[in-house]
């Protein structure tokens, strides 16, 4: 479980190493409401997750527990070993990341070209999992979690923190959730202020089924966002605190995310990947309708992909 306590933390912890990525207000007539985008595709290795990553290994260091030969380790479908190696080469440690067979070759091609040692296997994320754990286990290396973990979460936060700072008076807030990390920090760090909207692919609705479930399940993991949003089960974490938030879940299909992705080239010239799509394809598809001067901030979190798909 994560708090404001927590989140303004890392805030403090980071500052200096993270960028404050710009609000931009969307066209009028996109709802009855009024619509702006957290840019956060302009993040350090064009995600919100340097953000957590650098709150996670800047406390371990704190604490000790960061050791020079060894550094850290981090299983990820790409977006989350790419902020961990960032956060490792500003540190001066090194970082191996492991990943699933079906990691773009985009991200790839970026961990090795940040530094990072890159173990590829396993046909999903668990398998990268797995491995990554033992690994720590075996060598000392800071394990960092792609998602569930409180300083991860925390750090992911500050994203929502930021934006209270820009737009004090959101309603609400969507969000694209795989394991849940960022929503539980933009949960928590709204709590009280605005509504969270998470935002799932149909073909891996972790947070949905866990809601339905009364805790977090397995699901299946398909479709064009596995590459960001293909966590089998929504963390504790997020679990929690949507719980606590009171946090909104609605799905969008492949053929929402891909439109909205589209939508944002072709209108806005902005490049994301399908992860980040899924947040804008709610309001794009209908699945979340504002209600009149509702004013609603969509976070677009990650942009690593491949334009030529565009």
């Amino acid at each position: 479980m994560i708090s404001r306590t927590d989140i303004d933390q890392a805030a403090r912890r980071t500052a200096g190493l993270i960028r404050r990525t710009p609000v931009m207000e969307a066209d009028r007539g996109l709802s009855d409401g009024q619509v702006w985008f957290k840019c956060e595709f302009m993040q350090h290795t064009g995600t919100f997750k340097a953000r957590g990553a650098l709150n996670r290994i800047l406390a371990a260091k704190e604490r000790g527990e960061l050791r020079g030969g060894v550094g850290v380790v981090v299983a990820s479908g790409g977006n989350a070993g790419l902020a961990n190696a960032y956060a490792a080469k500003q540190l001066g440690v090194p970082a191996t990341v492991f990943v699933p067979e079906a990691a773009p070759a985009v991200k790839v091609a970026k961990l090795k070209a940040i530094g990072a040692t890159v173990v590829q296997g396993g046909a999903e994320y668990a398998a990268a999992y797995q491995a990554a754990v033992a690994h720590a286990g075996e060598t000392g290396a800071v394990y960092c979690h792609a998602y569930d973990q409180p300083e991860i979460a925390a750090g992911a936060g500050t994203v929502g923190s930021e934006l209270l700072e820009q737009l004090p008076d959101v309603d609400t807030v969507l969000v694209a959730v795989g394991g849940g990390g960022l929503m539980a920090g933009v949960a928590a760090a709204v709590e009280g202020a605005a509504k969270v909207v998470a935002v799932e692919p149909e073909t891996a609705p972790t947070l949905h089924a866990a809601l339905a479930a009364g805790g977090p399940v397995d699901v299946a993991v398909s479709g064009v966002a596995a590459d960001s949003l293909g966590a089998r089960r929504v963390g504790e974490i997020g679990f929690s605190v949507a719980v606590r938030c009171g946090v909104e879940s609605v799905l969008v299909s492949d053929a929402d995310i891909i439109a909205a992705r589209s939508a944002l080239w072709n209108d806005y010239r902005i490049v994301v990947e399908h992860g980040a799509a899924a947040a804008y394809a709610a309001l794009t598809s209908g699945a979340y309708v504002p209600g009149t001067n509702e004013r609603v901030a969509v976070i677009l979190c990650g942009a690593n992909t491949d334009p030529a798909t565009l």
